[in-house]
């Protein structure tokens, strides 16, 4: 078996998409109070939702995890393939949305405030569930249809992956995940709390 699994590295994915969507909490809890949220926590949580969250992190999971568990008889039109696929592409517009909104409320606070809000609060109540279908319903079902050969071939490929779109980028995502937290909560304990 190989040291590390790719559902292992998927999970890791998890931890770092589930911090920032912490911080979103946060930020809502500034929005409401009344506070200004800077532009560039917005900028960057727009593009490290896009960037690491869907093309680093979803891309992975439907191109190749995805495939292969349907290769192995798992029918993508039923449970759970549809529903994560449809889980990625909700989690798709609302990223659209959080841009959008973003946008306006970096133009006028005043007027953009409550859309944002309302596509931060869609955000948090669709990815805490949907990573943890994956975590205890999706990875462990494919940890026991996939051997070691197809274990290892699609680390590979998520290797590969990550290669293509620069492994620089992908790590400095990850610490922009960091310094998404430090901008919103002042101390990346304070949001881990929350």
């Amino acid at each position: 078996m190989t040291s590390r699994k790719p559902t292992e590295e998927l999970e890791r994915e998890h931890r770092v998409i589930q911090q920032v969507v912490g911080g979103m909490a946060i930020l809502i809890e500034k929005l409401e109070s009344g506070k200004q949220v800077e532009a560039a926590v917005l900028t960057d949580l727009s593009e490290f939702m896009q960037t690491f969250g869907d093309r680093c992190h979803h891309a992975k999971e439907e191109d190749y995890l995805f495939k292969l568990l349907e290769k192995k008889g798992v029918p993508v039109s039923g449970c759970p393939l549809a529903v994560l696929l449809h889980e990625h592409e909700k989690g798709r517009s609302l990223m659209a949305d959080l841009k959008l909104t973003s946008e306006t409320y970096i133009r006028t606070p005043n007027a953009g405030r409550e859309a944002l809000i309302g596509t931060l609060r869609k955000l948090i109540e669709l990815y805490p569930a949907h990573i943890w279908k994956e975590d205890y319903l999706l990875f462990p079902m494919a940890n026991k249809l996939l051997n070691d050969s197809e274990q290892r071939e699609l680390l590979a490929r998520f290797d590969q992956h990550d290669s293509e779109i620069g492994i620089d980028v992908h790590h400095g995502f990850e610490q922009l995940a960091g310094r998404l937290l430090e901008m919103i909560c002042g101390d990346a304990s304070a949001c881990h709390a929350a």
